[in-house]
């Protein structure tokens, strides 16, 4: 038996100890009133469920829910789809639960695209609490 020079054992009691209280209610929100002045999570999953739909975005939503940071992306980037990370078209697209982070003022939610011969690819949507409307503010792809 290989032992490791180090444990992880310790570190989920050590992350908890870091947590301040403003931290510690910071996870998932899940009633309109959770997140004063901003999107709450079940807000945030609606939005990303519509925006994102089965498919991926629609013209007036890359118009109309988007960041400028990411329409910006997209025009530099014209090879793939930054809102889906991939150069196709999914043929579906599934939205995992939402976290919000009320201190740093964001939420975002894994989204999964179903390609053939069950193939899936993720990547993360970030949105903005405080966007008016509601909007896509970053994507990170996975890989």
């Amino acid at each position: 038996m290989k032992l490791m020079p180090y444990s992880l054992g310790a570190l989920p009691l050590t992350l908890l100890a870091l947590l301040t209280p403003a931290a510690a209610h910071a996870g998932p929100a899940s009633a309109p009133g959770d997140v004063p002045g901003g999107h709450s999570a079940s807000e945030i999953g609606r939005f990303l469920t519509d925006f994102y739909g089965d498919h991926g975005p629609s013209a007036n939503d890359r118009q109309n829910h988007v960041s400028q940071v990411l329409k910006d992306k997209q025009k530099e980037n014209t090879e793939a789809d930054v809102l889906l990370c991939a150069q196709n078209e999914p043929q579906d697209i599934v939205i995992g639960p939402v976290t919000v982070l009320q201190d740093a003022g964001i939420g975002w939610a894994t989204v999964t695209t179903h390609w053939g011969a069950d193939t899936t690819d993720t990547f993360t949507a970030y949105v903005r609490l405080d966007s008016q409307p509601i909007r896509i503010d970053d994507v990170i792809c996975a890989g």
